[in-house]
């Protein structure tokens, strides 16, 4: 019996995925326990409709994020942060990407979820410093962050 899974099976096959499975195992627990629905022609035609409705909802998501990339990535955006430091150039304590969230929220009105910001060590020096930011599987943009002498 072919059957369109609902849910992920471990096994047997992943949410949307349509599989032939022996019909006594679909009727009486993949049916039964709404893990699965049998695949004639009104449910395919629902899941292809589901499918094209989440292809275009990714699409949607990656043309923001590259819009979001270009904003960031332009020259005057550059994200200044003030910090008190020794004559060395070298910062009391540090910046961790929290803080170049919220200093990007405050001067450009970006909201970019912290974890987002790939920032592999926190920043301790005064300077110009280039952060990657993942906005999407597919788009990373590169920030700058100045940071300044209080």
């Amino acid at each position: 019996m072919k059957v369109i899974f609902l849910q992920d099976v471990k096994g047997k096959g992943k949410k949307g995925d349509i599989k032939e499975v022996p019909n006594g195992y679909a009727q009486n627990f993949l049916i039964k326990n709404n893990l699965a629905k049998p695949a004639n022609n009104e449910s395919m035609a629902e899941l292809k409709g589901k499918q094209k409705a989440k292809e275009k909802q990714d699409a949607e998501v990656l043309a923001e994020a590259k819009e979001l990339k270009a904003l960031l990535e332009k020259e005057e955006t550059v994200v200044k942060i003030n910090a008190k430091a020794g004559e060395d150039g070298r910062l009391f304590g540090s910046i961790p990407s929290k803080q170049i969230a919220d200093a990007l929220n405050k001067q450009y009105k970006i909201k970019i979820d912290k974890r987002k910001i790939e920032l592999d060590q926190p920043i301790r020096a005064l300077g110009f410093t280039q952060v990657p930011v993942k906005l999407h599987p597919q788009v990373t943009a590169t920030i700058n962050v100045h940071t300044i002498q209080e």
